[in-house]
């Protein structure tokens, strides 16, 4: 049973997210007053574990918040939605990672993120039994996802990176695009690591031989990666009326390590990947929004539940 749902392992940040509702996104300093205000967990490696959940699969999530009220809630929001925490490890004296998003009417957004920069980064703790069936690792805490990582390596299991920008250096990030075999960029991430806005060109630059897969979502523009022949192939979304954006790349990496845990094929897995991050979009709330397996059995009836 466990192997037709699907095991995930998932590494990095968990965070407390303010959803402010906004007419439009500022470009100069101003006063706002916001629509609507919404307070929920978030975080890439995080909310792709709920979205695991929530599909069906098994997971769990390794990460560090402090041990404050919003570290306290973050851990409760996860376990209530069937993730297991046993490596989610609180620091006593520290500051949870907390942020500010504002979400403008076309469904765009701004984020503004803090993360306690004494927050302790090592992982010499992390040692869970067993990984299950892939690993998903975001750029948030490399300690943990290299060591992670080179396990998922050495068990011979899909290992999936969410590379998006990160306030991490290059010397930090590239040994864990070295390490991961499916990697996944954000347009932004791709473009600060490569040095390139061009997609063909940076993940030709980002690409290395023991990849599986590398690419990059493209919001609705979909899914760009690199066949072993360095033919640049792209997969669109489903078409949907985008109310919130906020977790569309994290429920995109989720469903994709989901998909890969499960051994589907790698263009059912992004075919499965574009259609649960669209489905996300229409529904406001940033991780509220994230799609069970009915809901995406009942956008589209290919995925039938597992």
């Amino acid at each position: 049973m466990a192997e037709a749902q699907g095991e995930v392992f998932c590494v990095g940040l968990a965070i407390e997210d303010t959803i402010l509702r906004v007419d439009a996104i500022p470009t100069q300093p101003v006063k706002l007053y916001a629509k609507h205000r919404r307070t929920i967990g978030g975080g890439p490696a995080a909310t792709a574990s709920v979205a695991i959940a929530r599909l069906g699969g098994r997971v769990a999530f390794a990460g560090r918040s402090g041990d404050d009220a919003v570290g306290v809630a973050l851990r409760a929001e996860l376990a209530g939605e069937g993730v297991d925490t046993s490596w989610y490890r609180s620091f006593p004296g520290f500051h949870s990672p907390s942020s500010v998003i504002l979400v403008d009417d076309a469904g765009d957004r701004l984020i503004v993120a803090y993360a306690d920069p004494a927050l302790p980064t090592t992982a010499d703790w992390l040692a869970p039994p067993h990984l299950g069936d892939a690993l998903l690792c975001d750029l948030s805490w490399p300690q943990g996802a290299l060591r992670c990582l080179e396990r998922a390596r050495q068990d011979g299991i899909p290992a999936v990176l969410d590379a998006d920008i990160s306030r991490h250096g290059r010397d930090a990030v590239a040994p864990l695009i070295e390490a991961a075999d499916h990697v996944v960029f954000s347009r932004p991430g791709l473009a600060q690591f490569a040095g390139t806005e061009e997609i063909g060109a940076g993940l030709k630059a980002a690409a290395r031989p023991t990849h599986v897969l590398v690419g990059v979502t493209d919001g609705e523009a979909g899914f760009y990666w690199l066949r072993r022949d360095g033919t640049l192939c792209n997969r669109r979304p489903p078409a949907v009326k985008v109310v919130d954006t906020v977790g569309a790349g994290d429920a995109f990496h989720g469903a994709l390590a989901l998909a890969l845990a499960r051994r589907w094929p790698l263009e059912r897995a992004i075919d499965f990947a574009n259609a649960v991050a669209a489905l996300k979009c229409t529904v406001p709330g940033g991780r509220a929004g994230l799609p069970s397996a009915n809901d995406l059995y009942r956008f589209d009836h290919s995925f039938a539940q597992t």
